[in-house]
């Protein structure tokens, strides 16, 4: 049996010159082969495999290839649920699905970097921009799941946005939207449950208008909704609050899913427990950005505002770690005996979302800032689908009685 790193370099796959949808239909492809699924990518991905790849198949229908994928996260085989993976990132979300026995038939995620970290770990590439995909082409599914853009509504973004004399929320017309992408798929594809997040100023957005529309939507589209905002903090040693939104089919629930959010551990994560041992020392603040640093704490403080550098204390938590972490790493900072203090690293990151160390991390560390700023927090993100999938495997159980 071929593995599927073998594959790629058999093929002379370079992965940074193949990140469209074409290897995403053939990695989809590859992946579901045999389970009914491939109907959904098989053409088109053996399409790609000839014309792009390969020059000089007799017989492409053939092309049956018994992949074990030598990757951290390959794909569940005997699966308990199907799930779909939109607005993907690095894939947070479906690492705590897997977990939970999930498979995922289907994803999309339209930043490069992100899906190269994606492919490294999943051993598929994700589609693209979700307003170009046609929901006919996406499997049918159990769970539907969406990370949708934060930025039109975070407290952050919008203050940006504002001092810049842009459009936020709905009003934006690049992220702000995208939501109702996820409606039209749920629309068509009438999953029995979806899961969505995002930050919690989502819900006092516009006064609340926001999440009011995005309520109306999810509940004319025929699902029940449950939201709750929770914090990663009790998972991992991390401040960060985030809006869950779950929902259900009501022609397959009719209102009786007896689903509750998770109850939530007692927190007990130090941010010591993160920290590798040794550290090169590029991640030490020089003593430029330092000095700006508390200038700019300094400045502020007497204004009588909150900004500032981030100091973090070991025996405690830190604070939110955002997308912009690789600018300066002030929002989390931490101190060291006789120098400056100095960034986390991308791995200190990764375990701060609650990633496993195997978790391969292929980008630079500009953007793996980037990525785990933007990421979820795994193993709060898996209590909540716990719940869900326990919601799922009931009424599974009761319709074969």
């Amino acid at each position: 049996m071929a593995t599927y790193s073998k594959i790629k370099k058999d093929l002379n796959i370079n992965i940074d010159k193949h990140l469209n949808d074409g290897f995403a239909q053939l990695t989809h492809f590859w992946q579901n082969q045999q389970n009914g699924i491939s109907n959904y990518f098989k053409n088109d991905g053996i399409k790609y495999l000839k014309e792009e790849i390969l020059y000089n198949i007799e017989e492409p229908d053939q092309l049956y290839i018994p992949l074990k994928f030598d990757i951290p996260f390959p794909p569940k085989l005997n699966p308990k649920f199907k799930f779909i993976d939109l607005f993907a990132g690095i894939g947070g979300i479906r690492l705590a699905y897997q977990n939970l026995g999930g498979k995922c038939v289907f994803t999309s995620e339209w930043n490069n970097f992100a899906k190269k970290t994606y492919e490294a770990n999943f051993g598929e590439v994700p589609f693209g921009d979700i307003t170009k995909i046609n929901e006919n082409i996406i499997p049918e599914h159990d769970v539907l799941l969406a990370g949708f853009p934060c930025q039109p509504f975070s407290i952050a973004g919008v203050s940006k946005k504002n001092a810049l004399g842009r459009k936020h929320g709905f009003l934006d017309e690049t992220q702000g939207t995208l939501f109702f992408d996820i409606a039209r798929i749920l629309e068509q594809k009438r999953p029995n449950a979806f899961m969505l997040e995002n930050v919690k100023n989502l819900v006092s957005h516009d006064k609340g208008n926001t999440f009011k529309v995005i309520k109306n939507t999810l509940t004319e589209l025929g699902y029940s909704i449950h939201y709750q905002v929770l914090d990663g903090k009790y998972f991992v040693p991390q401040h960060r609050e985030r809006i869950i939104i779950v929902g259900f089919n009501n022609k397959v629930f009719k209102g009786k899913e007896n689903f509750q959010f998770p109850t939530l551990p007692k927190a007990t994560a130090k941010i010591k427990d993160i920290l590798d041992k040794k550290i090169d020392p590029k991640y030490t603040l020089s003593d430029k950005l330092w000095a700006y640093l508390q200038m700019y704490a300094a400045k502020h403080k007497a204004q009588g505002n909150g900004f500032g550098f981030g100091l973090t204390d070991l025996e405690g938590i830190s604070r939110t770690i955002s997308a912009r972490y690789y600018k300066d790493g002030s929002e989390i900072l931490i101190p060291q005996k006789g120098i400056n203090p100095r960034r986390l690293t991308p791995r200190e990151c990764a375990r701060l979302q609650g990633f496993p160390n195997d978790f391969i991390i292929p980008v630079s560390d500009n953007q793996a800032y980037k990525q785990f700023g933007n990421s979820v927090t795994v193993p709060l993100i898996q209590a909540v689908g716990k719940q869900l999938v326990k919601s799922l495997q009931q009424i599974n159980e009761s319709s074969k009685h």
